[in-house]
């Protein structure tokens, strides 16, 4: 995406860090389950001081371009913290356990598939909504096609799932808590959905792009598919982390 709008990156060195680095989160959670939670954390500032260290080191092979040089570093910084960082915590919700610390964990999958299904439900419906009867522009300068009839869609669809999903499976998603913790969580993941679509909005129009890329006909990038999940995800582990202290 940056190169396509001519920013200057590093995407040779920003992916090569993104796929050593979700392997690494993917293979302790594979051997350690839980117990791999806490170190990820230490895991999280190893790498992204490696991706700073390393894309200065990299500006040393040449002449200081101006803003360029600091912005290759800075852009591709936060383009591993952006999508694989914040990526990284839909695998820890798989090993997350319930508040009451008991040995038996959660169905992580359920816990994952409650998650993006509230996400998705508060895209779709923003946009069900604000294609059918959106009138009121929400952002204009950012995204022009937001409307604040799509964002009440995209709370009143993220409630339909959540609270469905929990209705359907109490027990699956016991973690979650009670009805009141189901509908709090579902409309703070729906808020950060949004927040997360016009995340990429920002992104896309100081880079001067339409999508992130064309690997989906019809959608755009795969982080045209992933930004909202980008910001529900933590939110979610983090949530559930308070809760079980």
């Amino acid at each position: 995406m940056t190169r396509k709008g001519g920013m200057p990156s590093q995407p040779r060195w920003g992916m090569l860090m993104g796929v050593a680095y979700l392997v690494t989160v993917g293979v302790k959670i594979a051997l350690e389950g839980y117990d791999a939670l806490e170190s990820l954390l230490a895991l999280d500032v190893v790498f992204v001081s490696v991706v700073v260290t390393g894309g200065f080191v990299l500006q040393l092979r040449r002449a200081v371009d101006g803003k360029d040089t600091v912005i290759e570093v800075a852009i591709t910084t936060l383009g591993f913290v952006y999508v694989a960082v914040l990526y990284s915590f839909l695998p820890r919700l798989l090993v997350l356990p319930y508040p009451d610390g008991g040995d038996g964990g959660v169905s992580g999958a359920w816990l994952l598939i409650w998650l993006i299904a509230v996400t998705k439900f508060a895209d779709m419906g923003a946009y069900i909504t604000g294609s059918l009867i959106g009138k009121h522009k929400m952002i204009p300068h950012i995204s022009p096609g937001k409307t604040w009839e799509g964002f009440g869609g995209a709370l009143f669809f993220s409630q339909l799932a959540g609270c469905g999903l929990y209705a359907m499976l109490p027990e699956d998603l016991a973690v979650l808590g009670c009805w009141g913790w189901v509908m709090g969580l579902s409309f703070i993941l729906s808020l950060l959905a949004v927040v997360g679509d016009l995340a990429e909005s920002v992104l896309k129009r100081s880079i001067g792009v339409k999508d992130s890329g064309n690997t989906l006909p019809g959608i755009g990038g795969a982080l045209d598919l992933v930004d909202s999940l980008c910001f529900t995800a933590p939110a979610l582990y983090f949530c559930l982390k308070w809760m079980s202290h």
